[in-house]
């Protein structure tokens, strides 16, 4: 039962995309706005928890904005929209226009870690088009691999992989992923981790997060210990009528003597990137996530 309603739903998935994959760009991204907004009124759950999110990091001063926190949680919805019809045409073979039009900034910090031979532990977030960025990176300097957790229905997901492979990208999934991640990098290769997302206790450490403390996951740091490989933080953002890559230089580790202590610098290092990107673009990040779960505030 349970593979004939994965048939189905990765059949509607087809049938419903097909539409923005054969539009003319700028119709797909208007497509998707659409789809943004039509989210944004009736998926009641992940508005108020985006809502939530943004009210209480405003009210502990750790981001100062210029519009109502609604109106920046509509243009978040309005973000994913786009990024789901663009990452729709990249799907299709149809999104060329799309990754030629991204800049990347920094390319000299991605070839200088390159060059020391150590493998490149890239740290990024659920911000702007994540999954453009990804594309693009590999398309444009290198093939890396992805750290990711499988999509529920395997149809899709088989889908997904194949789309991420054809330019480049190979996946490695969540769950047994440190072996093929600490290969990876003794090969010189690159590894994207998303770290923005809460993690269970036994993953990472509560750092402070926008205001208040968030479970964040400590494996980058374990890995760049543990392998002498170079951590950059990357990230994407719209611009114009586009979008821009920005690497940072390296990101150097603690010196502290206590590991634990080392660890949690780190992470909590690492996971600054992330807020530095969200006070920059407060509506390209997944606002909709419960990030502070598990915590007290």
């Amino acid at each position: 039962m349970k593979r004939a309603v994965w048939l189905i739903e990765a059949g509607l998935s087809i049938i419903l995309s097909i539409p923005i994959a054969v539009l003319p760009l700028q119709w797909a991204l208007k497509a998707g706005e659409v789809l943004g907004l039509l989210l944004f009124y009736l998926w009641g759950s992940r508005r108020r928890i985006a809502i939530e999110n943004l009210t209480k990091t405003v009210a502990v001063h750790a981001l100062i904005i210029q519009e109502p926190v609604e109106g920046i949680i509509r243009d978040n919805f309005k973000n994913l929209g786009r990024s789901f019809a663009e990452v729709i045409k990249i799907y299709y073979g149809l999104g060329r226009k799309i990754i030629d039009s991204v800049q990347v900034e920094g390319v000299e910090y991605f070839h200088a870690a390159r060059a020391k031979g150590k493998g490149i532990l890239f740290i990024t977030g659920h911000c702007g088009n994540w999954e453009l960025l990804g594309i693009s990176s590999s398309a444009k300097l290198s093939s890396f691999s992805i750290v990711a957790r499988p999509i529920n229905n395997p149809f899709i997901n088989n889908l997904v992989e194949r789309a991420r492979k054809k330019y480049g990208n190979s996946i490695i999934y969540k769950k047994g992923a440190l072996k093929p991640i600490m290969q990876g990098l003794k090969n010189n290769e690159c590894i994207g981790i998303l770290m923005d997302q809460a993690v269970i206790p036994e993953e990472g450490y509560v750092v402070d997060f926008l205001g208040r403390g968030a479970w964040t996951t400590k494996i980058p740091a374990l890995i760049a210990r543990k392998t002498g490989a170079s951590v950059l933080p990357v990230f994407i953002h719209r611009e114009n009528h586009g979008h821009r890559i920005k690497f940072y230089p390296e990101v150097e580790l603690s010196p502290a003597d206590d590991k634990d202590e080392a660890l949690r610098a780190d992470t909590a290092k690492f996971s600054g990137f992330i807020e530095e990107y969200i006070r920059e673009h407060p509506a390209e990040w997944l606002w909709i996530h419960r990030r502070w779960k598990r915590v007290n505030d």
